[in-house]
């Protein structure tokens, strides 16, 4: 029974979320939330909630589960405080969702959406922990482990930031990784800490709520990873033969004056101005002179934050653990809709080069990188990152092909060279300057050249754009930014460039582009 004080426009969403058959319920799910929580939210949330919270006692499992993800939105609005009052109407009904917990079984749609819930209460910290850690409950490990962070208090004597997505529990660290931790941890300033810490937190909420929101619709996801190759021991790769690097001098140029270079006696120098470039352990770097965009004053921790992805094993981590929890969360893949395996398809399909070398550009630890080597040969190949534990993992599983350290931005290359490029989940990485970095590439190919792309864009639905939008991540503290297709295809056809194929389930966005001649 809907209370009578409620207002109309709730009474009105609340009745058709209640009544709605199967098929209508996710429908009729994210207009309430509209009303209650979104756009069209009328601004009355503390009067709702009480109404929300005693509907749990009167409706079935499934809507349970709706309305604990729509209660933990409605905690969360008030993020980075805890004792607003639309949180503390949410809290009120603490005592049900914890029996809600106690009953709910283990690993059901409705234990992920009421830890979801639960989390927005660090008051209550131990008492729900105890709940939750109860052995018949059977917790998902990765589950209790974001619970359990997202209830900590930042402790400013012993921050533990960084290692929380998409689970601490995800994070195997050595001795050697946690002293590089404290390193620089210990030079943040207090404000920074707390920033830190409160983006962590707002990510780790943000996965746990979007795994929350998919499991009441479609029922509780396995969180796969793929299996973890060794670390490396070394933070520097084999070595390159620099003819390897030779036989491409005629595309490189010096990123300082854009003049050619010479190889020779070990050191890669400029013929038009003095600069010299380094080249060891098989990486050629070409990163001076690029520019990058001013970091607003959300973004003050920006490059602290990008030390964690520094670490030595970075590259194994991003490969096995964090780039599969990634396409959960751009792509929406948590059904598994998008396997490594159409990945690597629908490159060997759509790589079509023209004469010329290739790029794998935004190479990353190189699995794609090594695709591209079986379909177009090793010796035609360039891979470049800006992320030397990434391209040194890479170096290691493709000692033969030629890495650069350049950024995406200002491409180190001659105009209309390369017969083909592939950038492949990295354009949401610089999304501001999404535009310049397809400019470039459409400078750099050669007429009738592919570029094969994979990147994401903003998901229909609003909680789903929500929680992607709440991802805070060591390139982007300010939060995930992903694109509008229709932008995309703008930036393309400024480039020279014409859609052959697009594509993507969920929200991927796979393309394949042809200059123009």
């Amino acid at each position: 029974m809907i209370p009578a004080t409620t207002s109309p426009a709730v009474t009105e969403r609340l009745a058709a979320f209640l009544g709605a058959p199967a098929d209508r319920l996710e429908d009729e799910f994210v207009r309430l939330a509209d009303t209650v929580w979104g756009k069209e939210g009328t601004g009355d949330a503390v009067e709702h909630t009480p109404t929300l919270v005693a509907l749990l006692d009167t409706v079935d499992e499934r809507r349970r589960g709706y309305l604990a993800v729509l209660l933990g939105l409605l905690a969360e609005s008030e993020h980075p405080a805890t004792d607003g009052p639309v949180t503390a109407a949410v809290r009120a009904g603490l005592d049900r969702y914890l029996e809600l917990l106690r009953a709910s079984g283990a690993n059901t749609p409705l234990t992920v959406a009421l830890v979801y819930l639960l989390s927005h209460f660090p008051e209550s910290r131990e008492r729900i922990l105890s709940v939750a850690r109860r052995e018949e409950l059977a917790l998902d490990h990765h589950d209790l482990s974001r619970l359990e962070r997202a209830l900590r208090r930042l402790d400013p004597g012993s921050p533990d930031l960084g290692r929380c997505w998409p689970s601490p529990a995800a994070w195997r660290l050595n001795d050697d990784e946690r002293d590089f931790d404290r390193t620089w941890i210990e030079a943040l300033t207090a404000e920074q800490l707390t920033v830190n810490w409160d983006n962590d937190t707002r990510t780790v909420l943000a996965y746990a709520g979007m795994r929350a929101y998919w499991a009441v619709r479609h029922g509780v996801p396995e969180e796969t990873a793929h299996p973890m190759a060794p670390a490396p021991e070394a933070t520097t790769a084999p070595g390159t033969d620099p003819e390897a690097f030779a036989r491409h001098g005629a595309v490189l140029r010096c990123p300082v004056c854009r003049g050619g270079l010479s190889f020779g006696g070990g050191s890669v120098r400029c013929t038009a101005c003095p600069a010299v470039h380094p080249l060891a352990g098989g990486l050629l770097d070409l990163s001076a002179g690029t520019t990058h965009s001013a970091a607003g004053p959300e973004d003050t921790t920006a490059d602290l934050l990008q030390k964690l992805a520094a670490m030595p094993s970075m590259g194994v981590y991003y490969e096995s653990v964090l780039r599969p929890a990634f396409l959960r969360i751009a792509g929406m893949n948590w059904g598994n809709a998008v396997s490594q395996e159409d990945e690597d398809a629908y490159i060997v399909r759509h790589t079509r080069p023209v004469d010329g070398p290739c790029l794998d550009l935004a190479a990353g630890a190189g699995r794609w990188t090594a695709v591209l080597a079986d379909a177009v040969g090793d010796e035609r190949l360039i891979a470049q990152d800006m992320a030397l534990p990434m391209l040194n993992t890479l170096r290691r599983r493709l000692p033969r092909v030629p890495a650069v350290v350049a950024s995406a931005l200002t491409l180190p290359y001659d105009d209309a060279v390369f017969g083909a490029v592939n950038c492949w989940n990295a354009l949401q990485a610089f999304p501001e300057q999404a535009d310049v970095a397809i400019a470039e590439i459409g400078r750099v190919l050669k007429p009738g050249g592919t570029f094969t792309l994979m990147t994401f864009r903003w998901a229909d639905d609003a909680v789903d754009r929500y929680f992607q939008e709440s991802h805070h991540f060591p390139s982007r503290p300010a939060g995930m930014l992903l694109f509008e297709r229709e932008e995309i295809g703008k930036w393309l056809a400024d480039a020279g460039l014409t859609v052959r194929e697009e594509s993507g389930p969920g929200s991927f966005v796979f393309i394949t582009a042809v200059k123009e001649a």
